[in-house]
């Protein structure tokens, strides 16, 4: 990043709820900018160190995944790209993570509501301890990040979208480039819904959400056709994971949803088994850091799909 350029903040209040390209831009920025965003947890901060497992229920689900901006990109037209370099982040130190009745890849399974409190050191980042089960190695990144679509009106924050949106890719961390198509002139980006740490699938439905501020480069590449959003990563992307191996477990299912349910729900059993965990408990400790990968899709009529269990967790 540019060591000379200013830094512009843009504040929290500046949030908005759902996408929506009629909404006032926060700021009017030349391509080149950096300016670092002040991002609320996607509860808004409903969920405090004071919480208790009562809170899920009464959560407010018109104010969740706020999105601070929107950013009005100077010369940004429909058929340009906007160039987002992720810098930095700053995390809070607090973060959480829930079970939400009719929520996640296994709603079915898992009815009832449960929390996690997380506290972890936001200057070192080591591992996050998860109650007396294990340490998760943390790797903070934006779940939520976008442009406008085209389409009038106010759109749902919850579904991602061509535009980016609430992708929750892991691996939109510190030094990676994400590429995202613009529909509407000056782009109207936005960003929020940070994660402390997540696994790929994010399968309970929630990470380690927790509040940071996020430093971004915003460049403008002009008449570059893009169908969906991409992303430029730095280096390796699991080397937080990798050090002690995985446990591994298969999903076989002519749809790949069940093949994914089946991988995971065989982990859950061998973590509430062998490390003597609540169900509920490893749902959630799966949804942080275990990745669904898909094994295979050409053998029909059965794809296999993976779920791949850190074992540093338990060092």
């Amino acid at each position: 990043m540019c060591q000379n350029c200013v830094v512009k903040t843009i504040h929290s209040i500046n949030n908005h709820f759902g996408w929506d390209n009629s909404l006032e831009p926060t700021a009017r920025v030349a391509p080149g900018a950096e300016l670092e965003f002040q991002c609320l947890d996607s509860s808004d901060g409903y969920f405090t160190p004071e919480s208790v497992v009562a809170d899920v229920s009464t959560m407010p689900f018109d104010k969740i995944n706020p999105v601070t901006g929107p950013i009005f990109i100077e010369g940004a037209q429909p058929g340009d790209v906007l160039k987002v370099t992720i810098d930095s982040f700053k995390p809070c130190g607090f973060g959480w993570t829930a079970n939400i009745p009719g929520f996640g890849l296994l709603a079915d399974q898992f009815k009832e509501p449960a929390l996690t409190l997380w506290h972890y050191d936001k200057d070192s980042l080591a591992p996050a301890a998860f109650g007396q089960f294990g340490k998760v190695p943390l790797k903070p990144f934006a779940g939520t990040i976008g442009v406008a679509p085209a389409a009038a009106g106010l759109h749902s924050i919850v579904p991602p979208r061509r535009v980016g949106g609430n992708l929750d890719i892991r691996d939109l961390a510190a030094g990676t480039t994400l590429y995202l198509p613009v529909e509407v002139e000056g782009a109207l980006f936005s960003m929020g819904d940070t994660h402390a740490a997540q696994g790929d699938g994010e399968v309970c439905g929630t990470a380690i959400e927790s509040a940071m501020d996020v430093v971004v480069k915003l460049d403008l590449i002009k008449s570059m056709p893009l169908a969906a959003p991409r992303f430029s990563t730095p280096g390796p992307v699991t080397r937080h994971l990798d050090t002690a191996g995985y446990e591994a477990f298969t999903g076989v299912a002519p749809d790949l949803m069940d093949a994914a349910r089946q991988a995971v729900s065989s982990t859950i059993d061998w973590l509430c088994r062998e490390h003597g965990m609540p169900a509920e408990q490893a749902y959630m400790l799966c949804s942080v850091c275990g990745d669904l990968r898909i094994s295979e899709v050409v053998d029909m009529p059965n794809w296999v799909v993976s779920f791949y269990f850190p074992k540093v967790v338990f060092n």
